[in-house]
């Protein structure tokens, strides 16, 4: 008889402790499953905007992109979540417009020459001595002649121009010897970006232009695969092209600038006041690249001699610069087909 107490006692309270543990266990779940809804819906309502570059984060369009990053953000009461992709992590210039064609990508900065690649008449970015200062640049791409026609141009291939940003003017470096006269270029090898005009440049100065995507320019030149180079200094300073370069000329010979695109259905497509948040952090930031860009580009020319890498940094000479321009002045004439006569008359007309 006691035997059969104690049992039903033990059973009694096994029953007990499974209800108890079942209620807990009732009580915990939901919580957590609900919590982890919430958390998914919460993401789900953010739209998320990948944003894709192939430079630095401490150059200007590096710093401009993680610029327009927190100032969408915020100006969006938080509804968008912008992430950044620097240093080509995600795709290199050469790729990233059919990226954004299939809203792979939803905004991208690449350089003016790889929209040249869908539209030639992009390329008169890449003349030479095309444009003598930064203020002339933003005064062509604010006309109707120039940045007028080039933005509309990419409506159609599903492509939308959100804004301009500078990198600034592009200086020359080589391994072995100076870079003064155009004769000093003669049989030397130096990267481009994939641009027929910049190819048809070096082949005026009777160089070898090798197209080469930016990330693999540093152990081009490390390895000797090629000669020299053309970039920004913010470019040259961030991907230690010093290091493995002996000369530079300051020539400002060329001009380096980003077309901020989007995918257009994409665009057209967000909530109005989302849209208008995005567009004020872009103008914002644009302005900033504007009166930022040629500090940062001073800033590395400063570490760039610090570091004394270099065995000369020397700065054309009106002479020098008169004789370069002289040199390369056929490719205007050469590209005229291509790029339109309108465009090279009305870059012309800023140049003079």
């Amino acid at each position: 008889m006691k035997f059969k107490k104690v049992t039903l006692l033990v059973v009694v309270m096994l029953l007990v402790g499974s209800l108890v543990a079942g209620c807990g266990a009732r009580s915990e779940q939901p919580a957590a499953d609900n919590g982890g809804e919430g958390d998914k819906a919460a993401k789900q309502e953010k739209i998320v905007i990948k944003f894709s570059h192939v430079v630095a984060e401490n150059t200007p369009k590096g710093q401009a992109a993680v610029m327009f990053e927190e100032k969408a953000e915020e100006y969006t009461d938080g509804k968008v979540d912008v992430q950044v992709f620097p240093n080509s992590q995600l795709y290199n210039d050469n790729d990233v417009l059919s990226a954004i064609q299939q809203n792979n990508v939803q905004m991208a900065a690449p350089a003016t020459s790889k929209v040249s690649k869908l539209f030639p008449e992009w390329t008169i970015f890449d003349f030479p001595f095309a444009f003598p200062s930064t203020e002339k640049v933003q005064e062509a791409m604010e006309s109707p002649e120039i940045g007028g026609k080039l933005f509309n141009m990419l409506k159609d291939k599903q492509l939308l121009g959100l804004a301009m940003w500078d990198n600034g003017f592009k200086q020359m470096s080589l391994d072995d010897q100076p870079l003064y006269m155009p004769k000093d270029f003669e049989g030397k090898s130096f990267r481009v970006m994939s641009s027929e005009v910049l190819e048809a440049q070096f082949k005026a100065l009777n160089a070898n232009p090798t197209p080469m995507p930016f990330s693999e320019v540093y152990s081009a030149l490390e390895q000797g695969v090629i000669d020299g180079q053309e970039n920004t200094l913010s470019n040259i300073y961030s991907k230690k092209f010093h290091e493995v370069q002996k000369y530079m000329t300051l020539s400002n010979h060329g001009y380096l600038g980003y077309a901020v695109i989007t995918n257009s259905e994409f665009w057209e497509g967000l909530p109005e006041d989302v849209r208008a948040g995005l567009e004020k952090a872009l103008d914002e930031t644009t302005q900033w690249v504007r009166d930022n860009g040629e500090r940062i580009n001073g800033e590395a020319l400063d570490k760039i001699k610090a570091d004394g890498t270099l065995e000369e940094i020397h700065e054309l000479t009106p002479d020098e610069k008169k004789a370069w321009m002289e040199a390369t002045d056929k490719v205007y004439d050469d590209f005229e087909d291509i790029v339109g006569s309108d465009l090279i008359e009305a870059v012309k007309a800023l140049r003079d």
